[in-house]
């Protein structure tokens, strides 16, 4: 599989939506997308995430810019975690982690002496011709929204 990288052409992917609908990324041709990678619903670090994208979303918007946010939990999952904290934007589900290891963020991880497979938080901003023009990967939570949102009025 080739993984994206900046400057290249972002390969159209179909993925559920938390909303009901599949989503396409070349739905979002002729607007900027946030795309974010984040490991688990309900889980501190990500609601964290999730909940700063939402304070950050009209803002996100005034841009022309969509958040959408994918992570390998069901649809049900997203479906939770979309209304207890009522996250404006799509939630992704790649079960199957194609999406993932295409931007290469599916990878082996280490936690408390365990190895498993599993997302690397990041993200990355695709133009409106659907090249990728920046990445953040192994991102910190902390001030990461407000450098992705710099990153928008930058390119």
């Amino acid at each position: 599989m080739i993984e994206v990288a900046i400057g290249q052409k972002v390969p159209n992917f179909t993925l559920p939506s938390s909303n009901g609908h599949e989503v396409s990324l070349s739905d979002f041709l002729g607007r900027k997308v946030i795309l974010y990678f984040y490991p688990k619903n309900m889980t501190p670090a990500c609601t964290q995430e999730a909940c700063e994208f939402r304070d950050a979303f009209d803002q996100i918007t005034a841009v022309g810019a969509v958040v959408l946010g994918i992570s390998p939990d069901s649809l049900a999952s997203h479906a939770k975690f979309t209304e207890k904290h009522s996250l404006p934007f799509p939630l992704l589900s790649d079960e199957d982690h194609k999406v993932s290891e295409m931007f290469g963020v599916w990878q082996l991880k280490k936690l408390y002496g365990k190895e498993f497979m599993g997302i690397v938080r990041s993200t990355f901003l695709i133009d409106e011709q659907g090249i990728l023009v920046e990445e953040w990967r192994k991102v910190r939570v902390k001030g990461h929204v407000a450098n992705t949102i710099a990153g928008i009025s930058e390119s």
